[in-house]
């Protein structure tokens, strides 16, 4: 049975959440999308699904090979699209979207660039905190911070982002620096207003027997508020310990405006991700957008030169 073969069905099945509707979608019946996924489980040895009568659901082990599914068919989609596509250059209309802080830094300074290489493709930028429906409200392709949940969309990781307490020289200096989570009670700490976000905490990683243990702190403090951007500039100005994206604090440390503190307690990375529709045949002007994401966010030295 060919192993691509088996792939597309699995991811096929897992975006649609069953059996039928897969098989539906690809014109066979629900028993051969079954027998694929017995072969596929078979070779890796490992149990990627949970089926009942009812519903199909991923193990943990089939989350983690979705998304590497996921983005292997992207890849093999992308280089069969530029073969065919030749000397063919983009064309159409690109609409983005991205959340407002993280857009208005890394997303909106590349979209007129991208456009001055790409003449024949317009561009219409959204940004706001809300998530939008990709598909249903016609974007080409979402840009998003964070884990992302299982969907029906494709996702393409283009780099890692970590959470990191930071605060100025300044108040490390008149304030002491913590050497331990537990220790941020005793620190006048930024945070979000409790009908904003972040509802667990700031998360960290501490040693435990038998490996390290997530843990998640609210410390408090005088001051919140409901604006990220707003906490990141009273950070700046030294009114006490913020819990920050990398994307929005690394230029500030390799300046030295602020001080990364507790690092070696910080929570493993999750991903900055552009997520589109699932289509066959992949637009070029789409193709080439996440391409240049990619490039300019991997590029060394990126994170820490943009502000």
């Amino acid at each position: 049975m060919d192993k691509f073969k088996q792939l597309e069905s699995f991811v096929s099945v897992a975006t649609r959440g069953g059996l039928t509707a897969a098989a539906v979608a690809e014109g066979v019946a629900p028993a051969i999308m079954g027998r694929r996924l017995d072969a596929l489980e078979a070779r890796l040895g490992v149990k990627l699904l949970v089926r009942t009568t009812r519903r199909i659901t991923l193990t943990h082990e089939g989350s983690a090979f979705l998304e590497d599914c996921q983005r292997v068919l992207a890849d093999v989609a992308n280089a069969e699209a530029s073969v065919s596509a030749g000397g063919v250059k983009a064309s159409g209309h690109l609409r983005i979207t991205a959340p407002a802080g993280f857009g208005r830094r890394h997303v909106a300074p590349l979209v007129p660039r991208f456009r001055e290489l790409h003449a024949d493709v317009t561009i219409s930028l959204n940004l706001g905190d809300r998530v939008v429906d990709v598909a249903g409200e016609g974007f080409d392709c979402a840009v998003r911070v964070g884990d992302m949940p299982d969907s029906s969309m494709v996702s393409v990781r283009l780099a890692d982002n970590r959470r990191l307490c930071v605060a100025t020289p300044k108040y490390l200096q008149q304030h002491g620096t913590p050497t331990h989570p537990t220790e941020l009670s005793r620190h006048d700490c930024l945070t979000l207003s409790s009908d904003a976000s972040q509802t667990r905490g700031w998360a960290f990683q501490v040693p435990k027997n038998g490996g390290p243990e997530l843990i998640h702190l609210k410390p408090g403090g005088p001051l919140d508020c409901s604006d990220g951007q707003v906490l990141h500039e009273w950070c700046l100005a030294g009114y006490g310990v913020a819990w920050r994206s990398t994307w929005e604090v690394e230029a500030e440390i390799a300046a030295g405006t602020l001080v990364a503190v507790l690092e070696e307690y910080a929570a493993p990375p999750n991903g900055i991700y552009a997520v589109f529709p699932q289509r066959k045949h992949l637009p070029l002007r789409v193709r080439l957008w996440i391409d240049y994401l990619k490039h300019h966010y991997g590029q060394a030295g990126y994170w820490q030169a943009t502000r």
